[in-house]
C-alpha cells in the first residue's frame, strides 16, 4: 500500500504561482512513477505532469513551459511547480503513484485561478 498526502493548493490571480506537493508513505520502493493529474466537474481526469523512477518527466502540451514536476527522494515526496496560472488551470489536482502491481491517489488539493 502507498499512501499519498496532497498540500499546497489554493487561490491565486491569473500570472500568479504556486507549489502542490505530494508526500508519499507505505511502499514506496514498489513505485516505479509519480504523476499529477487534474480533473474540474463534468471532465474527465487529465494527466498534468509525470517523472519516473529514473527521473523522465511528461508533460501536458497545455502546461508545457510553465509547469515544473520534481522530486526529493529523501523526502519520498514530489512537487509540481505551476508558474503563469492561467484560470483553465482551475480544478482538483491529484497526485498518482504508478506502482508495480496498482496504482494509489491522493485525496485532492483544490487549485483555483482567478482572472
Amino acid at each position: 500500500q502507498v499512501q499519498l498526502v496532497e498540500s499546497g493548493g489554493g487561490l491565486v490571480q491569473a500570472g500568479g504561482s504556486l507549489r502542490l506537493s505530494c508526500a508519499a508513505s507505505g511502499s514506496i520502493a514498489s513505485i516505479n512513477a509519480m504523476g499529477w493529474y487534474r480533473q474540474t466537474p463534468g471532465k474527465q481526469r487529465e494527466l498534468v505532469a509525470t517523472i519516473t523512477r529514473g527521473g523522465g518527466m511528461n508533460y501536458a502540451d497545455s502546461v508545457k513551459g510553465r509547469f515544473t514536476i520534481s522530486r526529493d527522494n529523501a523526502k519520498n515526496t514530489v512537487y509540481l511547480q505551476m508558474n503563469s496560472l492561467k484560470p483553465e488551470d482551475t480544478a482538483v489536482y491529484y497526485c498518482r503513484a504508478i506502482a508495480t502491481l496498482y496504482n494509489f491517489w491522493g485525496q485532492g488539493t483544490q487549485v483555483t485561478v482567478s482572472s
